[in-house]
């Protein structure tokens, strides 16, 4: 699975780690750093304060400083989508308080972004809820997506869609590539800013029985950010049963450029969950 040129750690390759599931035995403010030591200058976050959709500016800039501090980049951010990890799904198609937050947070994300050069922003949909007809959650997320959108665009930002797992979310409706890519088309539709794209995660797509080679044949160059995880088991490259070593040589024959997202469990402690990604390949690219 460890490669050197052709494999998956082929060192044209654009690895980012994710914050919000890697390097979480550290406090916030300490993790760039840990990715840095690691050998990463890129990295992504989930929305970082998932009870606080406008936190205070001190706790922004203690953020960005330490993004800043350890040299590395934020190449992918969440809009607040409710706790996570935890129960929730996103929160931009639930009337009420959460869809709220949500918009009250659109602007704080996107100038976070913008003030670190982030150019790719998601947007998780939000699980169907309880006596609401979907239509009536399928239309507000409409709305709030083109909100996105255009918040996005303002910055300079795309607008990702994400599928995720059946098993492990089962009320999220978006549980397939043509699902969210759908989304997508729909948002680019209404808000005519053809910013909205897709978000590729091989785990999710893989628990949701999809065949992985023909969704990168038809949705590669719909794709705004790729995220991987083994499978089963969501660890790290080589734990699982995934040929991800293949599928990211698909993506990049198809024409995919952009970043991939390290968004697995360790087994252990952070620092020792890249073994993968052995020699002169550990080092993620500057773009």
């Amino acid at each position: 699975m460890v490669g050197t040129g052709t494999g998956i750690g082929a060192s044209h390759r654009r690895f980012d780690v994710n914050l919000s599931i890697l390097f979480t035995e550290l406090p916030l403010l300490e993790r760039p750093a840990a990715a840095a030591a690691a050998g990463f200058d890129a990295v992504e976050l989930w929305w970082p304060w998932p009870d606080d959709p406008d936190p205070a500016p001190a706790e922004l800039d203690a953020l960005r400083r330490a993004l800043d501090d350890a040299g590395t980049r934020l190449v992918g951010l969440n809009f607040y989508a409710g706790r996570l990890p935890g129960p929730d799904r996103g929160a931009l198609s639930v009337p009420g308080e959460e869809s709220a937050r949500f918009r009250a947070n659109v602007d704080v994300a996107a100038e976070f972004a913008r003030s670190l050069g982030c150019r790719a922003l998601n947007a998780l949909y939000g699980s169907r809820i309880d006596g609401v007809d979907p239509r009536e959650q399928d239309e507000l997320a409409l709305e709030n997506l083109v909100t996105a959108a255009r918040a996005a665009d303002r910055v300079g930002a795309t607008l990702l869609i994400e599928a995720l797992n059946r098993p492990e979310s089962p009320r999220y409706p978006l549980v397939s590539a043509a699902a969210a890519v759908e989304v997508a088309d729909r948002v680019n539709a209404a808000g005519g800013l053809n910013n909205a794209a897709f978000l590729m995660d091989l785990y999710h797509l893989s628990r949701n029985g999809e065949d992985l080679p023909e969704v990168i044949d038809r949705f590669a160059g719909r794709t705004g950010h790729v995220q991987i995880a083994d499978d089963p088991g969501r660890g790290a490259p080589g734990t699982g049963a995934l040929p991800l070593a293949d599928l990211l040589n698909r993506l990049e024959k198809a024409g995919y450029e952009g970043w991939v997202g390290l968004e697995y469990k360790p087994d252990g402690p952070s620092r020792d969950a890249f073994d993968w990604l052995r020699g002169p390949d550990r080092r993620t690219p500057t773009s």
